[in-house]
């Protein structure tokens, strides 16, 4: 007997208003850092003049709409208003790593397998016979009984340790990763949003590495006259200071973070968009936003080399070309023996994830 499910009448043209509307107001979100009046304010705007919205699906539907699928939630306390829920920012960070890093689609899910063959964790097609020590959940039952079956018959069915196939195994390779993000008055300088591109790119990336690559570890550290950690949660709400670009205590506090981390494998993505203009002598911070200060470049230098002594690879996004920015980028690969890109907005998430897949396999040949 053939059976039918039926679910609620959706008028043709509704849900694609929705689902519209809903991927620019996940856009502007990112631009007014989880502000949801504003952002919903631009879409308004947005709306009179393309005419997204019909006669029978308005703003005010969709707004309905987001607060009964559970995308925004009422403020807390007594403000008025609404904020993000918990499932507005996994669909932003999946909507991203879609956007970034769509070509994902045709490759395999699972972690970065290495060349090492043995007793790993990660299991393959390949089947050879078993050796001492092979652990019995790897034994390909269907090959060995075949074997059994031609080496001594059928009648006389035996199992002998010749007649054991088990299945090939691989190590998968672990990578801790710091991403670094420059949160200085620069990256939104001279009219020019780089901290939106900057936030889109941390947040597919942090949605790749969690479910393409779980064993995996990332920790995100922002960066401007001081540098402290955040969640993966905080990515759209990230906001542009008053601050110098402190280099250096981005690095130190990235490097302690790894030191933590058993895992051998470990790297650094900057993601920046000019020079170090900042360091702390003591408790007082010094700063020149004039040219590259020789201070501030050996101090920046001197921990790429540590870095490099440390087996920690860094690689440098720079989202600037200015002449003299690029030579800092140099001396600072060159020192850390890292990698540097130096990129448009539009490119800046293919080169990372690029890179990364690149240094996954890389530090494990």
């Amino acid at each position: 007997m053939i059976a039918w499910q039926f679910s609620e009448y959706t008028p043709k043209g509704e849900g694609s208003i929705f689902d519209q509307l809903l991927e620019l107001f996940q856009e502007l979100l990112i631009h007014t850092s989880g502000d949801v009046t504003e952002a919903l304010s631009w879409l308004t705007q947005l709306d009179k003049e393309y005419q997204i919205t019909s006669d029978d699906y308005g703003m005010g539907d969709f707004i309905q709409d987001l607060i009964d699928k559970g995308y925004i939630q009422p403020q807390d306390g007594q403000n008025p208003g609404f904020t993000p829920s918990a499932k507005m920012e996994i669909a932003m960070r999946q909507k991203a790593l879609e956007d970034i890093f769509g070509q994902l689609k045709k490759s395999k899910r699972g972690n970065h397998s290495t060349t090492y063959g043995g007793r790993g964790d990660e299991r393959a097609p390949e089947l050879r016979p078993y050796e001492f020590g092979d652990s019995l959940d790897k034994l390909a039952i269907s090959e060995t009984i075949k074997n059994a079956q031609i080496n001594n018959g059928i009648d006389e069915f035996q199992l002998t340790h010749q007649d054991l196939e088990v299945h090939e195994t691989f190590y998968q390779s672990q990578m801790s990763t710091v991403l670094m993000i420059d949160i200085s008055h620069s990256m939104i300088l001279y009219g020019e949003d780089r901290i939106t591109p900057a936030k889109k790119v941390a947040m597919a990336l942090s949605e790749l590495i969690t479910t393409r690559y779980p064993k995996d570890t990332l920790d995100i550290i922002v960066f401007g006259n001081d540098a402290w950690q955040i969640q993966i949660k905080d990515l759209p709400y990230l906001q542009v200071g008053p601050y110098h670009t402190n280099t250096v205590a981005g690095l130190e506090l990235a490097m302690d973070i790894l030191r933590r981390r058993r895992n051998p494998n470990k790297q650094i993505f900057m993601i920046t968009d000019g020079k170090p203009t900042c360091i702390k002598k003591g408790k007082k911070y010094y700063k020149n936003s004039f040219g590259i200060d020789r201070m501030i470049l050996n101090r920046t230098l001197n921990l790429a080399t540590k870095c490099r002594k440390l087996d920690v690879p860094i690689t440098t996004f720079m989202i600037a070309r200015d002449p003299y920015l690029v030579q800092f980028v140099q001396q600072f690969t060159q020192a850390n023996n890292g990698k540097a890109f130096y990129s448009s907005l539009k490119g800046l998430g293919e080169f990372i994830f690029m890179d990364y897949k690149n240094n996954k396999r890389k530090r494990h040949r």
